[in-house]
């Protein structure tokens, strides 16, 4: 959860004020949904007027199947 967390915020871009055009400043991060696919909700704040502002981060889901398949490399036949 809090890798989640640390990698939504390195990935934010804080969104400007439509009133002040300022840049907002980041207030908190709460999970919306965990399953089936994470969301984030991330809370801004305009440090001038103190309009409230929410940018959500959706992740992909990862749970597909893998690249290869391990497999036994030698087949032991019955004699």
């Amino acid at each position: 959860m809090v890798d989640r967390l640390r990698s939504a915020a390195e990935q934010l871009e804080a969104p400007t004020c439509p009133d002040c055009h300022v840049e907002m400043r980041w207030y908190r991060s709460e999970l919306l949904a965990d399953e089936p696919v994470p969301v984030i909700a991330h809370l801004f704040v305009c440090p001038h007027c103190k309009r409230a502002a929410k940018t959500d981060t959706v992740f992909k889901d990862t749970s597909g199947p893998p690249d290869k398949l391990s497999a036994p490399r030698f087949v032991a036949y019955a004699a």
